[in-house]
């Protein structure tokens, strides 16, 4: 148990709270604890029986069958590529910025009448991980055929129309290009920095800084991480040997690893 909580812990905090919340909201459904319907979007019990926890629900409660898996490896993965790298020591930002994003997919899906938020959320922070990701670089879908990471947004999206769900990944889709967009700004990769129009209003409150132990100074900036990298052919030979880091979707690396 002591070995299970350090590797707990190794997770940065906003992951860490992504994936426990996932976690406590599906398996409990997948197991028939809580009744489905307690845990959906429904805006007029939110609105008139106050039941204010839906909102919160919606966004976690993910699939009750296998590819729950994959989606909570997606989920486990982007965040910790985003917190680690992209947001090193900068955790609330990361969390602020998340939970504007939050609230930008739940006000896209009204119209759409949405329910759960789960796949949106996936699709919001998959487009943010790829857009940020070193050029050239590449990463392995399922284990089955490898395509550029830019391109893996649109992959996911077409998982998504073949089993019908295509709606909620548009509007993540959506909410992540606007969130790169106005935070990080047109153009910036892997190595940028925050200089989007909207970057200033992004950081996190003083309150919640001081909830993360932060400081105003604490800006660790965004490091090349999250996929596996390919130098281009000219550069090959200067590089082999070279270690380089990343994901390959489906790859079942134990949770908590680094």
């Amino acid at each position: 148990m002591a070995d299970l909580v350090a590797e707990i812990k190794k997770i940065p905090p906003v992951t860490r709270f992504l994936v426990i919340s996932s976690l406590g909201i599906t398996l409990p459904a997948i197991l028939r604890l809580v009744p489905f319907n307690t845990l959906l979007f429904i805006s007029s019990f939110i609105t008139t029986r106050w039941e204010l926890w839906r909102v919160y629900t919606s966004m976690f409660f993910g699939s009750t069958g296998l590819e729950y898996i994959f989606e909570l490896v997606m989920l486990y993965r982007n965040s910790n590529s985003l917190e680690s790298a992209h947001y090193e020591r900068r955790s609330s930002d990361y969390a602020w910025q998340l939970f504007l994003a939050s609230m930008g997919i739940i006000t896209l899906n009204r119209p759409l009448g949405s329910v759960v938020h789960n796949r949106a959320l996936l699709h919001t922070l998959t487009y943010l991980m790829c857009a940020l990701s070193p050029p050239g670089a590449q990463t392995s879908v399922m284990g089955l055929f490898t395509i550029p990471v830019k391109y893996f947004p649109y992959a996911l999206l077409g998982m998504d129309v073949l089993s019908g769900g295509a709606a909620q990944g548009v509007t993540g889709m959506i909410v992540g290009h606007v969130w790169w967009w106005l935070v990080w700004g047109a153009g910036t990769g892997a190595g940028g920095v925050e200089q989007g129009s909207f970057a200033s209003f992004a950081r996190a409150p003083k309150w919640l800084r001081d909830l993360f132990g932060e400081r105003e100074g604490d800006h660790g900036g965004s490091h090349r991480g999250g996929y596996q990298a390919f130098a281009p052919r000219q550069r090959a030979e200067q590089n082999v040997g070279a270690r380089t880091n990343g994901y390959q979707w489906g790859s079942g690396q134990r949770l908590g690893t680094s």
